[in-house]
C-alpha cells in the first residue's frame, strides 16, 4: 500500500467526486495534477491554465492548454506514460493530461482532455454493435499535429504510450521499430513485478495498462489513472489505438524511475499483476473494469537444432490490428534469443492456427539465410505475420483463434535452390499420355542437381493443340493457377472455405511442374472451374458474381512436385503439342 502521506491527497480529492466543467475553465486558473515519477509515490505538481481550445479534437471536443510548473516537471517536461494524470482546478477534477506541445521545447506545456469527455467515454457496447464500432474505429492513430496543421515542433500531439517489453532484446525491437512508431508507441525495456494483494486498489495518479503479450516474455502498455468510479477505471485521457469496444487484460504498472530526455522523457515501469479487463478504447479515454482478466491466445513455439529442443510459451491479445504483429515479434524473440539459434541456417517452419468451429490453418514454409542484414529469423517472423494477417482480414467473420503452435527446425547452411533450366523428354504427346520433365537446379553452394517430374495429359485434350508446361516455384504456380488472387481474396461460403483455400497453397521448398491447357478457367471466390465453355462465360458476362471473379486464359490440368528441403526460386515455361 502507498504510505498515507502519498495516498491521502489524490484519494481525498477523488473522494469529493466534484468535477469542473470545461465551460468554467478560465485562463490564469491555478491547479495541480498527480502522477508517479518513481516507486509507489504519487506526487503532486502544479500547473496553470493558458487557455481553452474549443473543437480541437472534433466537434464539441475541447482541450485545456496548461503549463506545468515546478522543478521536477520543468526538468522532465511532459513524460511518456504521464497521459491520464488527473488535473484539478479549484480543488475539482477538471480533466486528464493527454497532449504535449512540440519537441525540444523550453517550457512544459500540455493539453488536458476535459473530465466530462473522459467520463462520458462508453464503457462498453452491446454485442451487436461491437463489430461495427471496432471496424469503424480500428484505424492507425493520427497525430494531433495532422489535425492542427501546425509544424511538428509546435504542434499538440498525444503523449506517447510506453510499450513495455520484458524479456525482449533491443535487436528484436529494432526490427519492428517502424511498425511500433506507426502506432504511436514508445518502445521501452522493462520488467515484471510479482503480483501484490493491493494491485487492484487503484487511485488517481497511479498507473495501469493493457496486457498485449504475457508468458516467457511480455508486452504491456502503461498509462496513468484519471479516475475510478466503482469498478470502472478511466485511463490515458486519449485513445490507445481507438479500437472502440474490446477485451484486453488490464494490469497494474509500477514505476521504477522517470528518464528525463530533451527528446522524449519516459517512465521506466515494471508490470504488476492482472486486475481486470480493458473494455473500451475511445477518443477521450481508455476504460477498464476491475475483476478477472479475459482469456488470451496461447502461442507455443518449439525451436529445434541438432537434436536439442527448446520450448517457449506466450499468450497474445486478440486484436485484429495488433495480433499478427504481436505473434510475429514474439516468434522472432523466442527464436533468436535462445542458445539453439544461429545465423546462416535454413529454417523450416511447421505449425497450425486452431480456429474455433473451423479447420486449422496449416503453416509450412522454409526460409534460407539472406544477405539483407536482417536476422535470418526475421523472414520467419514476417511469414507468420502474413499468415495470421490473412486469417484476420477475411471478410466473413472474426476468427476465434484457440491456439497457435509453431515448430522451427534449423539446418546448418543455406539450402536454397534456383531453377536454371528444364526440358521435356518429348515435344509431342498423345491424349492420355505422360511426359517427363527434367529440371536443373542449382543450390546455393555445390554441384547442380537434376530432378525429374511426371505430367499426364488429359484424355480430353484436343489433338493439334499446344499445351504449356510451367516449371516453377510455389509462388509462380500459385499465381498462374489462381490469377490475381493467389491464396484467395475471398471465399464463397464463409471462413471454412477460405481456410481450405489457404491450406491448398503450395509450399516453397518444392519444385513444381504444372500442365496448362489453352482453355479458360473461371476463378469464382474459392472455386476453380477449368475448361469453362464459352457459352457459360457469356452468360456470366455482365452479371454480378457472388464473390471475387476472374477469367484466366489457361486451365491447370495437372501438376507434380519434388521436395528439396529448402526454398526454391525461378520459373521456366515450355510447350508441348498434342498429336
Amino acid at each position: 500500500m502507498l504510505p498515507a502521506s502519498a495516498q491521502s491527497p489524490p484519494a481525498a480529492a477523488a473522494a469529493t467526486g466534484e468535477i469542473l466543467p470545461v465551460s468554467e475553465v478560465r485562463a490564469g486558473m491555478k491547479g495541480y495534477a498527480y502522477t508517479i515519477f518513481a516507486g509507489d509515490q504519487v506526487e503532486k505538481f502544479d500547473l496553470e491554465v493558458i487557455g481553452v481550445l474549443p473543437n480541437f479534437l472534433g466537434p464539441r471536443q475541447a482541450i485545456i492548454l496548461v503549463q506545468l510548473l515546478g522543478a521536477k516537471v520543468e526538468h522532465t517536461g511532459v513524460v511518456a506514460g504521464m497521459s491520464g494524470s488527473p488535473v484539478y482546478l479549484e480543488g475539482k477534477l477538471a480533466g486528464a493530461l493527454s497532449l504535449k506541445l512540440g519537441i525540444f521545447t523550453k517550457e512544459a506545456i500540455a493539453g488536458v482532455t476535459p473530465i466530462e469527455d473522459v467520463l462520458q467515454a462508453p464503457v462498453s457496447l452491446p454485442g451487436a454493435q461491437q463489430a461495427a464500432q471496432s471496424a469503424a474505429s480500428a484505424v492507425l492513430p493520427e497525430t494531433f499535429s495532422a489535425r492542427s496543421g501546425l509544424p511538428a515542433a509546435s504542434a499538440l500531439e498525444r503523449i506517447e504510450t510506453p510499450l513495455v517489453f520484458s524479456g525482449f532484446q533491443q535487436s528484436t525491437l529494432r526490427e519492428f521499430a517502424p511498425q511500433l512508431a506507426g502506432y504511436g508507441f514508445v518502445a521501452v525495456q522493462g520488467g515484471t513485478a510479482e503480483p501484490r494483494a493491493d494491485d487492484a486498489q487503484l487511485h488517481p495518479g497511479e498507473m495501469a495498462g493493457m496486457v498485449l503479450v504475457q508468458g516467457d516474455a511480455s508486452i504491456n502498455s502503461a498509462c496513468t489513472v484519471t479516475a475510478v468510479r466503482g469498478d470502472q477505471v478511466f485511463l490515458c485521457g486519449h485513445p490507445f489505438l481507438g479500437m472502440g469496444t474490446l477485451s484486453l487484460p488490464m494490469a497494474r504498472s509500477r514505476v521504477v524511475t522517470t528518464l528525463a530526455s530533451s527528446l522524449a522523457s519516459t517512465k521506466i515501469v515494471n508490470v504488476g499483476g492482472p486486475i481486470g479487463t480493458i473494455t473500451a478504447d475511445h477518443l477521450t479515454a481508455v476504460v477498464g473494469k476491475l475483476g478477472p482478466p479475459p482469456a488470451m491466445i496461447p502461442l507455443d513455439l518449439a525451436v529445434v537444432w541438432g537434436g536439442a529442443e527448446k520450448q517457449f510459451h506466450f499468450e497474445v491479445a486478440h486484436l485484429q490490428k495488433l495480433t499478427p504483429m504481436l505473434v510475429a515479434i514474439s516468434t522472432l524473440n523466442g527464436l533468436t534469443q535462445n542458445p539453439l539459434y544461429g545465423e546462416g541456417n535454413t529454417l523450416q517452419v511447421t505449425g497450425e492456427v486452431r480456429v474455433k468451429g473451423h479447420a486449422s490453418l496449416r503453416i509450412e514454409n522454409t526460409y534460407a539465410p539472406g544477405d539483407s542484414g536482417n536476422p535470418d529469423g526475421m523472414s520467419v517472423a514476417l511469414g507468420i505475420l502474413g499468415t495470421v494477417s490473412r486469417l484476420f482480414s477475411n471478410t466473413y467473420e472474426e476468427p476465434a483463434i484457440e491456439r497457435i503452435s509453431l515448430r522451427v527446425e534449423s539446418a546448418a547452411g543455406n539450402h536454397s535452390y534456383r531453377i536454371e533450366g528444364a526440358w521435356l523428354d518429348t515435344a509431342e504427346v498423345a491424349p492420355g499420355g505422360t511426359v517427363r520433365v527434367r529440371v536443373l537446379l542449382r543450390p546455393y553452394r555445390g554441384e547442380p542437381q537434376m530432378k525429374e517430374l511426371t505430367l499426364r495429359v488429359p484424355e480430353q485434350a484436343a489433338r493439334g493443340k499446344t499445351l504449356r508446361v510451367l516449371v516453377s516455384d510455389a509462388e509462380g504456380l500459385n499465381r498462374a493457377a489462381r490469377g490475381f488472387f493467389p491464396g484467395g481474396a475471398g471465399a464463397e461460403g464463409g471462413l471454412e472455405p477460405f481456410i481450405a483455400l489457404l491450406n491448398r497453397e503450395r509450399r516453397n521448398d518444392r519444385v513444381y511442374a504444372g500442365l496448362f491447357l489453352p482453355a479458360p478457367t473461371l476463378i469464382l471466390a474459392d472455386k476453380e472451374m477449368p475448361n469453362v465453355p464459352l457459352s457459360q462465360l457469356n452468360v456470366l458476362d455482365g452479371k454480378s458474381a457472388p464473390g471475387p471473379a476472374q477469367i484466366l486464359r489457361e486451365s491447370l490440368a495437372g501438376e507434380d512436385a519434388v521436395a528439396l528441403g529448402g526454398p526454391v526460386g525461378g520459373a521456366v515455361s515450355l510447350t508441348l503439342v498434342v498429336r
